[in-house]
């Protein structure tokens, strides 16, 4: 049994065993630090602490927060007996174990948050709580259920030669249904004919056979209804009942939210298969979901199986559906049913790409001649086609490999304070998308991970940190990264560029130097050099993009010709270069971003450049073409700094637009609006490491480099967290709604002091400055899962500009926020390996 002591600042602390748990006192480790997470003697952490910031303009009610026993560092619950408990500010809320990943197990504990608008909050989760949590109202069902008792006979309808039909027998409830082979439409076998699914606005119903349609039970009532509808004569429910009724015609569609396959015409639905397997994962009161099995799909001149798993919360119409296919298939469909008369309703798509846009229809369309809405959500770069067919409006969704998500919904104006207007339904919708689009950030706290940090860092504990992400991301996907390999993050194949091909490899590569570790120096030849053909071609790079991101795996490519000395690294190498000399520029000399981004300087670029061609020419370089382009690397530092350096603060905006034509440029100053900490860190990353490359002799050339480094490090640490060590996303706005503090910037912040000291950039002071990054890093964002493999959490994904990214406060906050993404932890890789160096003082 895990007990816990009261903790400052929080309530309700109460117990309960948890199978897997053993007893673990608090180690004497959290006790000695202030740093975040660490506690005095006479207190201990709980399982969880998790500061939740809304940053939407708007309260958010009902939010589903799921947190796994994995993060915990628990063991799944053998028996279900074994709880959890949850506060809210110090108020217990109501808890549900769930089946997230629909594996059968229970692999998390789910609770349903208020917040208010812009506001924040802390959420509590212990084993300690369960007995005083309050019981919760049964507010969704997920049910299958058919007959038993009865017998297989051949239809009665003439029309219906051959098919049979079920007769007689009672109807009973079943956790899994493998559909016989007599069944089918109208066979009256499986009450209201599939699985269903509610929540206390609205339900669907999902027909189990060649239709594959999906079904809307419109609903007058917050009460669970399923469990009585087609009972009293399987479909009475198309008639207006107390409770509610079917309101919806499917027909020859994907009725509402259905998926099936595009062939460039018309929708293929999910008919042609071997049989069909259901499940139910979960029949909660907060959460309820279940899956089908379509076996042996056929479609598009393949044989596949897909596993449909679809979910609803509490409080929410949203169905979320989670498509995991056996083999990839382009062109999956998702479609709501065409009704004469209907119209359809687009939503914006000039937004970021991980962005949740929709698509809706809304008319006088219900079964009640009323008015109805339906609508699918999904992530504006999943959408590749708005088309429709006889029968469907409908969105055509990349597969993303072998999986596709998204979301649908109905609201139908029978409902109880139901939506009326067409006006009304868009404006739910926009708030569903920022909803999905922009979740709470959290800010977590795990005693299992914490009981295993030990600050303050010694250098042996630097090294190992970096070890362990290195060790546990080999495993999860970096050897994943090869020219036919798929890249996780992005969902595509890995392409020749910055990241995954560029930075990770590099961040390997200087861990195997200080460890001796072969396998890890193996990881360029086994990602980048799968990329080199014999001949030097390199592998889905094109010159004439002119995207400076593309030149970052050129490091990697010289470090292995100097390894290996093969031909053909020299010429992938001679190209990258050539690629620069070519490349377009602002009329001061700058590098333009990319091509597609004329006449802008962005601060990534410097890190993507310069590297690679100091390092070039130091290889292959010679006289005044050497130096020359030295000289180019340098002055690429000062229009940087020129053009985009705050004198105000200090601080870097993220980009420079000469025209001052984007939509994201200030008209007089052509400045992007903020200080986006990740893009100052690629500065600081690129300005420590170009040194590397350019001789120490060359003093001329290094002086104003060295005054940048001294000039950033007095500046930044202005914007360095007091209590936490780390930075914040938007940098000079720690208080802004939603900001965060952010790992991969603090990362490459950490990076930058450790080597600018260990190489005597900087002077001593700056030691605490490090020290204190460092440490926060690691109490911030490594995670220890129960198998002790670790993460970096609180990664954004990405920030652009351009192209639906205006640059805004709220752009920033609507780019999605992930763990373990090679921008983030290539970057922790290498500030804990300058850690160690300065630690152990070199």
């Amino acid at each position: 049994m895990l007990k816990f002591q009261r903790l400052p600042g929080t309530v309700l602390i109460a117990t309960v065993a948890l199978v897997g748990c053993s007893d673990t006192p608090t180690p004497p480790e959290l006790q000695e630090s202030a740093a975040p997470g660490a506690h005095s003697k006479a207190d201990a952490l709980p399982l969880a602490r998790i500061e939740l910031s809304n940053a939407l303009s708007r309260p958010l009610k009902d939010e589903p927060v799921y947190v796994s026993f994995y993060d915990l560092g628990l063991e799944r619950p053998a028996a279900l007996n074994a709880q959890l408990g949850v506060t809210l500010d110090g108020l217990p809320l109501a808890v549900q174990l769930v089946d997230r990943n629909g594996d059968g197990e229970k692999d998390g504990v789910l609770t349903l948050v208020n917040l208010g608008s812009e506001s924040q909050a802390e959420l509590v989760i212990d084993n300690e709580l369960a007995g005083q949590a309050p019981e919760a109202e049964k507010r969704t069902q997920a049910e299958l259920s058919r007959k038993a008792g009865g017998e297989w006979q051949p239809h009665s309808d003439d029309s219906r030669e051959g098919q049979y039909e079920y007769v007689g027998g009672e109807f009973e409830n079943v956790q899994q249904l493998t559909a016989p082979e007599e069944h089918s439409d109208h066979s009256y076998f499986i009450r209201y004919e599939g699985p269903g699914i509610e929540s206390d606005l609205v339900g669907y119903r999902v027909y189990l056979d060649w239709r594959n349609g999906f079904d809307i039970f419109g609903k007058k009532t917050s009460d669970m209804v399923l469990q009585n509808v087609g009972q009293d004569g399987f479909d009475s429910y198309h008639e207006m009942a107390d409770w509610g009724m079917d309101v919806l015609k499917v027909g020859s569609s994907l009725g509402a939210g259905g998926y099936g396959y595009w062939d460039g015409e018309k929708v293929v639905r999910v008919s042609e298969v071997e049989g069909w397997d259901a499940r139910i994962l979960d029949d909660g009161n907060l959460y309820s979901s279940f899956s089908i099995q379509y076996n042996d799909w056929q479609v598009a001149d393949k044989t596949l199986d897909v596993t449909a798993q679809l979910s609803m919360t509490a409080g929410s119409r949203l169905v979320h559906v989670d498509l995991e296919l056996s083999d990839s298939l382009d062109n999956i469909a998702a479609g709501l049913v065409k009704h004469p008369g209907t119209e359809l309703i687009k939503g914006d798509v000039n937004i970021t790409g991980k962005a949740y846009t929709y698509v809706a229809s809304w008319g006088q369309q219900s079964l009640n001649d009323d008015h109805l809405g339906m609508a699918l959500l999904f992530r504006r770069s999943d959408l590749k086609a708005q088309t429709e067919d006889e029968h469907n409006y409908v969105s055509v969704l990349d597969a993303a490999g072998e999986d596709v998500d998204y979301y649908f919904l109905a609201a139908w104006e029978g409902e109880t304070n139901g939506i009326k207007t067409r006006d009304d339904f868009v404006a739910y919708l926009e708030k569903q998308a920022d909803r999905l689009t922009m979740p709470p950030r959290e800010r977590t706290f795990f005693a299992h991970s914490q009981a295993q940090k030990h600050p303050p860092a010694d250098a042996q504990a630097a090294l190992e940190w970096s070890r362990r992400l290195a060790e546990a991301e080999l495993e999860r996907k970096t050897l994943r990264y090869h020219a036919d390999g798929w890249d996780t993050n992005r969902e595509r194949p890995p392409k020749f560029e910055y990241d995954i091909i560029g930075l990770l490899p590099l961040a390997y590569d200087e861990l195997g130097k200080v460890t001796g570790e072969p396998r890890y120096a193996e990881v360029k030849a086994k990602t980048t050099g799968t990329f080199i053909a014999e001949d030097g071609d390199i592998t889905r790079y094109k010159t004439r993009n002119y995207n400076i991101d593309n030149i970052k795996p050129g490091d990697v490519v010289l470090r292995l010709w100097k390894e290996t000395g093969e031909q053909r690294y020299k010429l992938a190498a001679q190209t990258l270069r050539q690629h620069l000399k070519d490349h377009p520029r602002t009329s001061e000399g700058a590098f333009w971003h990319k091509e597609r981004y004329p006449w802008q300087l962005w601060l990534d670029g410097v890190y993507m450049g310069m590297p690679f061609l100091a390092q070039y020419a130091l290889l292959f370089e010679e006289g005044e073409q050497q130096r020359h382009s030295w000289e180019e690397v340098v002055k690429e530092f000062q229009i940087s700094r020129e053009q985009l350096r705050d004198p105000q603060t200090g601080l870097y905006y993220h980009a420079w637009d000469e025209k001052k034509q984007q939509d994201w440029a200030d008209p007089e100053t052509g400045l992007s609006k903020h200080f986006w900490g990740r893009g100052f860190g690629w500065l600081t990353m690129a300005i420590v490491d170009v040194l590397d490359y350019i001789p120490e002799e060359e003093t001329e050339l290094r002086r104003p480099l060295i005054e940048m480094i001294n000039e950033i490090a007095a500046d930044l640490k202005d914007y360095q967290d007091p209590a936490s060590g780390t930075w914040w996303q938007i940098m000079d706005q720690p208080n802004a709604p939603g900001n965060y503090r952010e790992s991969s910037a603090s990362s490459m912040f950490t990076y930058f002091y450790a080597k600018a000291l260990n190489n005597g950039y900087l002077d001593e002071s700056y030691r605490s400055v490090a020290q204190k990054a460092y440490d926060g890093l690691v109490q911030e964002f490594m995670l220890v899962h129960t198998d002790n493999k670790v993460s970096l959490t609180n990664i954004c994904l990405v920030a652009g500009l351009g192209f639906g990214r205006d640059g805004s406060y709220e752009y920033y906050m609507s780019e999605p926020v992930y763990r373990n993404d090679p921008k983030g932890t290539g970057p922790f890789i290498l500030a804990g390996i300058e850690m160690h160096k300065l630690l152990k003082g070199k």
